[in-house]
């Protein structure tokens, strides 16, 4: 044989070798839901909810029933991504330029792509519009996604104009470019996660499909609405003995609608799942699903206290349901304390992929649990807690530990007698505040609170908040919204308020677009600061303008607050998105 031979067949054999070691690996697929609340599911006891394909899942699957997620989404996202606490990882709000990830963080995509995955995100991503915290910097290979919090929302400028049609026929942006598209946003973002599963099916392929709904704003085909017009989503409920939180008719309506975005959403997934068993690839694809946080409105929440953005059971206790036939044939349900936090480590070791060894994970793979091993998870700790732009002492805070959670809703020099602290254990629902019982405990519990808070305030990435990178070359032109706008505190739709864009520039000549709320008057005076320099333009036209462009501006490398306003009879109004284009 000749030595040309030998190197050919060497080749073939290592390249037959890869394929079948590929074909081996699963496919994963995690689900996540959008202010979707621990009621709003047939299998936790709604009765008014029609999900009957999540509701088989959870039979078929391992269901973990004491799992929790942070009180909002981007917190949670961040957490899911990475296995960190969100605060980690830069994230410390949903918007006040707060939802930018920082890009030193490690993502399951990113981590998968050491297997050679291939990667989808399809939904929401919220961990940063911009480069370097787009899902394409982070190891995405396809993105389709809407930007920000929300579609209708300020930061989604390409859906906020369409009002109460943002759900419908959206210009989304695809591999960080616009594009319009036909249809529900939950049926074209599941529609494009089957298009991507078909063309991937014969390698491993990671598809994260992040639906938007059921946040607000409310909106679903009417064909599922009128399902549920007629409901009183209040009837049948306290007679259990899990306590009902009276609704009022505006939150009445609210379940009703809903219920008909969470049908349409077990729809879709009947739609995936089915495609999956048709290409034959069910058996060996790992399907996670989970929800964000708890429900935005009042409505049933299986007993559960409070709401989104509550560190009580009801704003952060979510299922968990983990689906993959090939090796866990049988259905369980686990009760130890698990969290968003163990998805990465999970899903590293399902795959065979060492965790990152130069930062602290806080997850734990869940498999030694399905196994029926709890060693790790039976003296486990979880720390929750929500506010708006960086984490306040005792306030909307909580710890739990063994069965006990400490909650804090207090001020900064609180004594721990105004703590509440309850047994999860014999009171799930958080009636009874035994803080005078058992102070002792509550102690202990305050201790490591304290200790795992001012670790998590001092992490490199808050401090050094992510920055938008502009001019390298990555994205250009580069849009700047309002979610990520830091200033002053919650910056929306308001026209005289002071913001400004924390970003790193490149050197080079830009031309900028400020585009406004509404159209503002003429003959006012637009204004950008970046640092040490700036510019100042007087416009001189007549009526109205809704886009002010300043152009051939010269700007030397540097990190700085990017600060426009326009000053118009006696007003400074701040711009609702910003276009800047390198020449």
């Amino acid at each position: 044989m000749t030595l040309s031979k030998k190197i050919l067949l060497f080749f073939l054999f290592h390249l037959t070798f890869q394929i079948s070691s590929a074909q081996k690996l699963p496919n994963i697929i995690v689900i996540i839901t959008d202010d979707q609340g621990y009621g709003d599911f047939g299998f936790t006891g709604n009765p008014h909810i029609s999900t009957p394909t999540i509701d088989q899942l959870a039979k078929e699957s391992i269901e973990f029933t004491n799992f929790y997620v942070s009180p909002v989404c981007a917190p949670t996202r961040s957490s899911l991504m990475t296995g960190r606490y969100s605060l980690r990882t830069g994230i410390r709000d949903t918007y006040n330029g707060g939802a930018m990830m920082s890009t030193n963080e490690i993502t399951i995509a990113e981590l998968l792509k050491k297997k050679n995955y291939v990667t989808g995100i399809f939904g929401k991503w919220h961990l940063g519009d911009n480069y370097p915290m787009r899902p394409s910097d982070q190891g995405f290979d396809e993105s389709l996604i809407h930007l920000s919090g929300g579609m209708g929302q300020v930061g989604d400028f390409t859906t906020y104009y369409q009002g109460d049609r943002s759900y419908f026929d959206p210009v989304l942006w695809h591999n960080n470019q616009q594009e319009s598209y036909t249809g529900y946003c939950s049926d074209i973002f599941a529609g494009e996660a089957i298009k991507f599963i078909e063309k991937n099916k014969n390698r491993p392929f990671f598809t994260y499909l992040s639906f938007n709904a059921p946040h607000t704003p409310l909106q679903v085909p009417e064909k599922y609405y009128l399902k549920y017009k007629d409901l009183d989503p209040s009837e049948g409920f306290g007679k259990d003995g899990k306590p009902f939180y009276p609704m009022n008719d505006s939150q009445k309506k609210d379940a009703r609608k809903v219920y008909a975005m969470v049908e349409n959403i077990d729809d879709n997934l009947k739609r995936l799942f089915s495609k999956l068993e048709e290409l034959g690839i069910a058996d060996n694809t790992v399907v996670m699903f989970l929800t964000d946080n708890g429900p935005q409105q009042q409505r049933y929440v299986a007993g559960l206290r409070g709401l989104k953005g509550n560190v009580f059971q009801g704003g952060v206790r979510a299922p968990l349901l983990i689906h993959f036939p090939k090796k866990f044939s049988k259905p369980k349900q686990i009760n130890a304390l698990t969290a968003h936090l163990d998805i990465l480590p999970t899903i590293a070791e399902l795959t065979d992929i060492d965790l990152p060894n130069d930062r602290k994970i806080d997850g734990k793979s869940l498999l030694g649990l399905i196994a029926g091993d709890e060693n790790g998870f039976e003296n486990r700790s979880y720390f929750s807690y929500w506010n708006r732009k960086y984490p306040e002492k005792y306030t909307n805070i909580s710890i739990q530990n063994s069965g006990w959670k400490l909650v804090g809703k207090t001020d900064y020099d609180a004594e721990i007698e105004e703590f509440d602290l309850f047994n999860l254990q014999e009171d799930p629902f958080e009636q009874r505040n035994l803080i005078s019982e058992e102070k002792d405990k509550a102690l202990k519990l305050k201790t490591e609170m304290d200790q795992l808070y001012q670790e998590l305030i001092q992490e490199k990435n808050l401090i050094e908040q992510p920055k938008i990178q502009i001019g390298f070359g990555d994205e250009n032109p580069t849009f700047l919204n309002r979610n990520d706008a830091a200033g002053e505190r919650g910056i929306w739709a308001q026209e005289e308020i002071f913001g400004y864009w924390n970003v790193k520039l490149a050197a080079g000549t830009y031309d900028f677009k400020f585009k406004f709320v509404k159209p503002v008057p003429a003959k006012g005076n637009m204004i950008l600061e970046t640092g040490t320099l700036v510019n100042s333009q007087t416009d001189t036209s007549e009526g109205e303008m809704e886009i002010i462009e300043m152009n051939g501006i010269e700007i030397f490398e540097m990190e700085t607050a990017l600060t426009p306003f326009y000053q118009v009879n006696g007003k400074e109004i701040f711009p609702f998105w910003v276009e800047i284009l390198k020449k």
